[in-house]
């Protein structure tokens, strides 16, 4: 009922549009003139190129700075949600592009799949829930959607995310403060300060951002919330244009980023009356994230003729995150995670970019450095393996027969064998790219479109391990004396499965050569009707991955796609209506997934196997409809499917990807709103957005971590004056209940936000 209900909202808004801008009592009334000209006005940069988003084939979703304020965004995963084919995957941790998760969708290889950028450099994935990604003094974000491996290169197969920071004013110093104050003790103070020191050649711009959030979620165990947080974000930025230089710029800027908060996603107990409004943990052990993030960007360009702009950008980031959870949720000290990422990031890109009457384009290259550590420490319990040792024992005089009963008894004295395992696993990984864009005008109308990245990748990754037993041995004499001998044997087999897992330090050095090529058309049918055909080629990186119960180093290949697709860029009723939409179709090959070899659970390792395809559009309109008076939807779907999977010799794996459907891979996103200024300075808006089911694992039990759809309502209302405003805002306002993961079987699940109702007040000067 909620979903018919949305889809039948979401029409109502398109035909209330249709009639307000057609009506003869509006259609005298002049749209608002600013919010006209600020839509016009959208400039694109995460191609690279400053171009209008209508000019845009890509499927570009922007959120400006008026929207982040009528919104009430603060995070990332706010933008996650309101936008077409964008969708929040396990808790904080990821995000889905068209279905495609961040870090891929068979569970397998290291490379991402999309990538996070704030101004310009990449956020590594296991910072994204609590790295620079919130948006106070944010000037713009866009959603690539779709392959962006000939412009962004790395990491980019499914999109990218591009966060951009507001600049420092050259001619009048001004600032901004904001206060938020919430239910459940969120509480959120913001300041940014800026102006020239020289005017018109230096300017400096300086923001922060606290946040302390009590949580939601108590553990009833330890005596305190899982889920509290601080956190503390500091941004400077310098912008230098020298008169002596005429046309240069340069901008330099630092963030940096300290947060300590719960892990990167939540469970709450399942088993426990009204969950949703009863939120406690029972778990013995911290449940922590730690985040320290440090990211410097240096940009700089100068005109070298008519036209020709060359431009450099640096970016240097470090970033260290501690996670700690404890994974079996229950009061005994049995199982537990404390891993380190340690990781800093180096990139440079030159670029020359070229606008004439008729030939417009960039050239490019590209070199990126990743080094660092991930450092392991758990505790862990693995199924005692029956079949592994019943399988063993006729080789020592046993029947089949006593070879089940001697397995079966053991595994009632020893169900899990408890490991204490640690690892430490160096990687260092090296990209060099060439890469160009380029659009030729044949006529006024008809524009080529072509483009090409040549890709160079280094590789290596390495592994040391170090695995104990962790617990007590059945006695031998368990079943009596006669028996003692095998079952000693036993016991020495189940420390040499666990010694298996050692391994002394061990590399594997990969290299690939990728190139990617772009080709397309472009058709102005009028000043206000643009459509686009676009075919181009994506990849996403090799390497090599452990195999703990062996530890081996297993090498995978790269994975390939082609995605087509096809763009509609319009304006109607005099640019009161903007109606824009993409259609896409992705084949894709080679996919990296998960096989297990049947020693024990952590027997695996990733290989190449699946192959997929999927399909889908988005479809994205504003409208003025009065004067103070606009709406504004989004509608997305995608299909997903894995259409081949052969696994290799050897492998055990009894899942099946074969006809099932992308992991976290909504089918429909809608969103969609209104915003409203009325009497002297009161504001209003309303929005609302739905995510249909997802499934959260692979293969053909898939049905088994299914989560239901869900719809989201939002508001804020509020009086603003140029200096100054108040405002209540609340999210959830129907106070939906839904997960975004459930774990039944030990009674978890990730809960979705509950009604929240905060006040806020901010001022500019």
């Amino acid at each position: 009922m909620v979903r018919s209900s949305f889809f039948f909202s979401g029409a109502a808004i398109v035909a209330l549009a249709g009639a307000a801008l057609t009506s003869p009592a509006l259609a005298g009334q002049a749209p608002d003139a600013d919010m006209d000209q600020a839509r016009a006005d959208i400039i694109v940069t995460g191609e690279k190129s400053a171009r209008t988003l209508q000019q845009t084939p890509t499927s570009i979703a922007v959120v400006t700075p008026e929207t982040i304020e009528r919104e009430a965004l603060i995070t990332i995963q706010d933008v996650y949600n309101r936008t077409a084919n964008l969708s929040e995957t396990y808790g904080s941790s990821g995000f889905t592009i068209r279905g495609i998760s961040n870090s891929g969708v068979g569970a397998g290889g290291q490379a991402d799949a999309a990538s996070v950028y704030v101004d310009g450099a990449p956020v590594p994935k296991w910072a994204l829930y609590g790295g620079p990604t919130d948006l106070w003094d944010v000037q713009q974000v866009e959603v690539l959607r779709g392959p962006q491996s000939t412009i962004q290169g790395l990491n980019a197969l499914a999109g990218g995310i591009v966060i951009t920071s507001k600049d420092p004013s050259l001619t009048r110093w001004g600032g901004d403060a904001r206060v938020l104050w919430s239910e459940y003790d969120d509480r959120t103070f913001s300041a940014a300060i800026g102006g020239p020191i020289v005017k018109d050649e230096l300017g400096i711009r300086l923001s922060a951002e606290r946040r302390n959030d009590r949580g939601l979620i108590y553990n009833v165990t330890r005596d305190e919330y899982s889920d509290t947080l601080e956190s503390l974000n500091l941004r400077g930025k310098i912008k230098w244009t020298p008169q002596a230089i005429p046309g240069l710029e340069a901008v330099a800027s630092y963030n940096r980023v300290r947060r300590d908060g719960g892990y990167l996603y939540e469970y709450a107990r399942t088993d426990v009356p009204n969950y949703f409004n009863h939120r406690i943990a029972t778990g013995d052990q911290p449940s922590r994230g730690k985040i320290d993030s440090d990211l410097a960007v240096f940009n700089i360009s100068y005109p070298l003729a008519q036209g020709l702009k060359l431009s450099s950008v640096t970016s240097w980031n470090r970033s260290r995150v501690h996670s700690v959870i404890d994974t079996d949720g229950t009061p005994q000290d049995i199982q537990a995670i404390d891993n380190r990422y340690n990781y800093r990031t180096l990139t440079q890109e030159m670029r020359l970019n070229y606008d004439g009457e008729r030939l417009s384009g960039l050239l490019g290259a590209w070199y990126y450095r990743r080094t660092g550590s991930i450092d392991q420490n758990s505790r862990v319990n693995i199924d005692t393996p029956t079949a592994t040792i019943a399988a063993l024992l006729p080789a020592n005089g046993a029947t089949a027969a006593q070879a089940t009963f001697l397995s079966n008894a053991y595994a009632a004295q020893l169900p899990v064998i408890p490991v204490a395992y640690s690892a430490d696993q160096p990687e260092k990984v090296e990209t060099m790219a060439l890469f160009g864009d380029a659009r030729f005008k044949l006529t006024d109308r008809l524009t080529l479109i072509g483009g090409f990245r040549y890709d160079h990748e280094r590789n290596r990754y390495a592994a040391q391990t170090v695995a104990t037993f962790n617990g007590t041995l059945p006695d031998a004499n368990f079943l009596g004396a006669a028996y003692a001998p095998i079952i000693s044997l036993i016991n020495q087999g189940v420390l040499g499965l666990v010694d298996d897992a050692s391994s002394p330090l061990a590399s594997n050095s990969r290299s690939f050569n990728a190139f990617l090529p772009k080709a397309g058309i472009s058709m102005d049918w009028t000043p206000d009707l643009t459509t686009a055909f676009t075919v181009q080629r994506a990849y996403r990186s090799g390497g090599s991955s452990q195999n703990p119960a062996r530890a081996l180093l297993v090498a995978y290949d790269p994975e390939y796609s082609w995605n087509y697709e096809g763009s509609l860029r319009s304006k109607w009723l005099d640019g009161r209506l903007t109606l824009n939409a993409n259609a896409f179709y992705m084949t894709w090959k080679d996919q990296q997934v998960t096989a297990y070899f049947g020693q024990n659970a952590y027997d695996y390792n990733t290989v190449n196997a699946a192959g997929s395809h999927l399909y889908g559009f988005e479809v994205e309109a504003n409208a003025t409809i009065a004067r103070g008076i606009d709406l504004y939807g989004s509608v997305g779907h995608v299909r997903t499917k894995f259409t081949d999977f052969v696994l290799p010799a050897g492998a055990t794996s009894t899942v099946d990807l074969t006809d099932t459907q992308f992991p976290y891979a909504p089918r429909w996103t809608l969103s969609g709103g209104i915003n409203a200024q009325f009497g002297p300075g009161f504001v209003a808006n309303l929005n609302a957005n739905y995510r249909s089911s997802v499934f959260t694992g692979v293969g053909q039990d898939q049905g088994q971590y299914k989560v239901g759809g869900r719809t989201v309502v939002n508001g804020k209302i509020g009086y603003e004056t140029d200096h100054w405003s108040l405002f209540v805002f609340a999210r959830n306002i129907l106070n939906e209940d839904y997960m975004q993961y459930q774990y039944a079987a030990i009674h978890q699940a990730i809960l979705g936000e509950p009604q929240t109702v905060g006040v806020g007040a901010s001022v500019h000067w």
